[in-house]
């Protein structure tokens, strides 16, 4: 019985080959995912909420080693740089919908007290000059929006807000966001080219 050498050798280059060509996909899939989990994600803006800052169709570059991430399947959390801080422009998990990504402006966090009055921000009984909050027009709407309604936000809790406050579906409607379900920091407009830029 005469065995085909040269045959073995090419159907064992052949799958060699094949095997590579996997294992070098698997360890990029691995990769990916170990750094879209633990570092960065990219999230498309899907409507006009954030209207100066973001416009609809914007690809932003968003940052979860800042905060810190959150380990999958579990509440925890890693140690991030440091906490969000106010008028940052953060990605996070609403409470009234669990299965989406929001991005809005951080307005208030744990201890502060927020009015909506006259279409300005007032913190603490103190109205709001930083630009990129005072520069736009906030409607009194929705259950925690309300004028003359005096939000205290408890220890633990964010209030997020839109920009283009006329149609954001923000904290004036659904309440606090949980530190737990802040994701991270958006840092920059990747696309498309025209609107490359850093979120401030």
């Amino acid at each position: 019985m005469r065995v085909n050498l040269e045959g073995i050798r090419k159907w064992l280059r052949e799958h060699s080959a094949t095997r590579d060509w996997i294992e070098s996909i698997l360890i990029a899939a691995t990769i990916a995912i170990f750094l879209r989990t633990f570092f960065f994600q990219i999230y498309k803006i899907p409507t006009t909420s954030m209207v100066p800052s973001l416009m609809p169709g914007d690809k932003i570059f968003v940052s979860k080693l800042i905060y810190g991430p959150k380990i999958p399947f579990t509440p925890w959390r890693i140690p991030g740089y440091r906490k969000p801080q106010r008028w940052e422009v953060v990605v996070f998990v609403p409470p009234h919908d669990r299965k989406k990504a929001y991005v809005k402006r951080l307005i208030g966090m744990g201890g502060d007290r927020i009015e909506i009055k006259d279409g300005n921000i007032y913190l603490n009984g103190e109205i709001v000059v930083e630009p990129r909050v005072a520069s736009n027009y906030y409607y009194n709407q929705g259950e925690y929006g309300q004028q003359s309604k005096v939000l205290e936000i408890p220890e633990g809790k964010y209030l997020f807000l839109g920009d283009n406050s006329i149609s954001s579906l923000d904290s004036r409607f659904w309440g606090f966001v949980d530190a737990k379900d802040i994701v991270g920091k958006a840092i920059f407009i990747w696309w498309p080219p025209r609107r490359i830029e850093m979120i401030d």
